[in-house]
């Protein structure tokens, strides 16, 4: 086989086999590209002689037309990038090439905070619905990290396509619209069921409103916030 920048030529018994090897050329240069972008060119359809005399294989080229947004396109490390930053950036290219999405990967390490932003056409199916899938590459990133550094390791933070940003924005509109409800009927309010890292949300937000306590209830995962007016609650432990 040879091969260009973007295209691979590959040789079989017959053209349908020549362009599966090629196929698997650039898949193995490039993975999780689109095949749909994917032409083919057919150099020869090969030749069969006389009782198998003289045989000329069918050779076939594969061609990627757009490279930058077939193939995964991670930000390389910069020079001089910390172990913790390399190792997040690692993790997340094998996440992202498990699941097929193409992907840029751009992490941020500032004191003890590590944040990593992952941007690309399929960042849809590394959020998830509601972001579970998101929140659960999130915990298994940090949960490597503080077992690669063996101590209280660094605030991990994994977003994709500005998911989370907005997913707050959305959660401090309901929690405020919630706690105005709550105060004006003096009665108690049920968010719907949502993840552990957006019920926190909720909580830090509500925790500085008056006249509003908040605490959570139900079971994974379907647990919920339930905003109370701050009279009507006994001691009750906040619920995360």
């Amino acid at each position: 086989m040879s091969e260009g920048p973007a295209q691979a030529e590959a040789s079989g018994e017959t053209v349908g086999e020549a362009k599966w090897l090629a196929l698997r050329e650039l898949e193995s240069r490039y993975p999780g590209l689109d095949r749909e972008r994917v032409s083919f060119e057919v150099l020869s359809e090969g030749e069969r002689g006389l009782l198998g005399v003289g045989t000329s294989p069918a050779r076939v080229v594969a061609r990627l037309e757009t490279l930058p947004e077939a193939a995964p396109i991670p930000a390389p490390g910069p020079e001089g990038e910390s172990a913790r930053a390399s190792l997040v950036r690692e993790l997340l290219a094998e996440v992202a090439s498990a699941l097929g999405a193409r992907c840029r990967i751009d992490v941020d390490e500032r004191d003890d905070e590590v944040s990593a932003t992952l941007s690309g056409p399929d960042v849809a199916v590394l959020i998830g619905k509601r972001g579970k899938t998101i929140d659960s590459i999130q915990y298994v990133v940090a949960a490597a990290v503080s077992t690669a550094e063996g101590h209280e390791a660094a605030k991990v933070t994994v977003d994709a396509g500005g998911y989370r940003s907005r997913r707050q924005a959305r959660l401090i509109e309901l929690a405020e619209q919630a706690a105005a409800r709550c105060r004006r009927s003096g009665r108690r309010v049920e968010l719907e069921p949502m993840t552990s890292v957006e019920r926190k949300i909720v909580h830090l937000h509500l925790k500085s409103v008056p006249d509003v306590e908040t605490h959570s209830e139900g079971d994974e995962p379907y647990r919920f916030v339930v905003l109370s007016p701050a009279r009507e609650l006994s001691e009750r432990p906040d619920g995360g």
